[in-house]
Formats: structure tokens, sequence, C-alpha cells
């Protein structure tokens, strides 16, 4: 198998790059180790990753160091909040413990990313439980594996009355969202809702996947209505 050596200028290592990527040799087995743990991170390849820690070498050691600190901090100082398993710096997260927010409302999600997501659109003024995952009997994943049950004991304190589900609208999703409402059966005065499913605005009817397209004309509302919500 052929290859050829690359040298980089301000001394850094010579390393030997064969034709498949997937093989490569370093002089330097510091270089080699920051690459595969870079390669582990997700969407990650080996090509990028080589990329990566190249250019943090190109910078001052400080720079490397504050990033390396960054991540060291992150991964021994973050909690999850013990009320919402919101990510979190203390026992209870920001959201939960803001007084000006709807805690009648709860918003389940699957992951810490959605709460982002939701609270982009700026608005859901309540309050989040992030089940972190959604019922999967293919991938192993039960009710138990996910937080449903510290759902339900949220509930029986009786200060929510809306629990909204924000569910993937997928196999999973609506999985999870009908287990979650035959367990939440019992409390006859919570409102349960869920996320409306339609055409995305600005999406042509041709491009839109018959489920979507479906949900949109099952769920469709009088044409005067889409006024009255704008005023």
């Amino acid at each position: 198998m052929s290859y050829f050596c690359i040298a980089f200028t301000r001394n850094y290592p010579c390393f030997k790059l064969k034709n498949n990527l997937m093989e490569q040799e370093f002089a330097s087995h510091l270089l080699e180790n920051a690459v595969n743990e870079f390669s582990k991170l997700p969407g990650v390849g080996r090509k990028t990753a080589l990329r990566l820690v190249l250019y943090l070498l190109r910078q001052n050691e400080d720079a490397s160091t504050s990033f390396g600190e960054a991540i060291i901090k992150l991964r021994k100082e973050i909690r999850y909040c013990s009320v919402c398993h919101n990510i979190s710096e203390e026992e209870v997260c920001p959201i939960c413990s803001n007084t000006l927010r709807d805690h009648s409302v709860v918003c389940v999600v699957e992951n810490v990313k959605d709460v982002m997501s939701i609270e982009n659109t700026h608005q859901h003024r309540g309050l989040y439980h992030v089940l972190g995952g959604l019922i999967s009997p293919m991938d192993g994943i039960g009710p138990q594996d996910i937080e449903i049950d510290s759902l339900i004991e949220r509930i029986k304190s009786g200060e929510i009355k809306e629990v909204i589900l924000a569910l993937s609208a997928t196999m999973e999703g609506d999985t999870t969202n009908f287990y979650i409402f035959r367990r939440l059966a019992p409390f006859t005065d919570i409102k349960i809702t869920m996320l409306a499913r339609g055409m995305s605005v600005g999406n042509d009817i041709e491009y839109t996947d018959e489920l979507t397209l479906g949900r949109s004309i099952i769920n469709r509302t009088l044409f005067s209505d889409s006024f009255a919500k704008e005023k």
C-alpha cells in the first residue's frame, strides 16, 4: 500500500497518511490519540477530527488550554435539574425556579435540545419535563428507562393543570405519547394536549409527505379563525 509523508511547519508532527483514511499511521501517538477522541463525536469523521486537532495546534497554548478546561469543567460541574431533568448548574434549573413562569403547565419533551428549541420560539411560558429518551422496544428502551414516573409524581402534587406532549411525530414519539396518555388517565382534572401536526409554513403541498398532509386535513380549522388568531 502506497503512502506519503506530510510535514507541517511550526514543529508539527510528521505522520504517514495511507491511501485509506481509516488506516492512518501517525508518528506522534499524542496526535493519534487526539484524533481518535475527536472522531468519537457524532458527525465527526477522522478527516474532520484531524482538521480540528491541527487547528487547535495552531492556536496559542492559552487558547487550547481554555478549550480543554471548559470541557472538563462542563463534565464535572454540570448537573440535571431535580425537578424537570433539564441541564443546570444548580439543584433546580432557572426555568423551574422562575416564579414568573406558569407552573401549572408542563411541556413534556424528549431531550434537552428540545427545551432549547421550544424556548427559542418564546411561545411557551410554562415549565418542562425532559424524558431523556423515547419508548423504543426495538432499541430495548422501555417506560422504566425514561423519566415518566417522575412526571407522574409531579402531577400528583396537584399544581399541574395541563400537560403538553411535545414529542417528535415518529413511531417512538407516538408510542410514548400514548403511554403517557394512559398513565395520566386517572388524573381526570389534567388537560392533556399535544403539538399541532400539519404543514410547515412555506412548504409546497407536493413536497409534503402523505402523513403530514393527512393530519393537516383532519386537523383543519376555519379560515376565519386564522384572522382571529392574528389579531
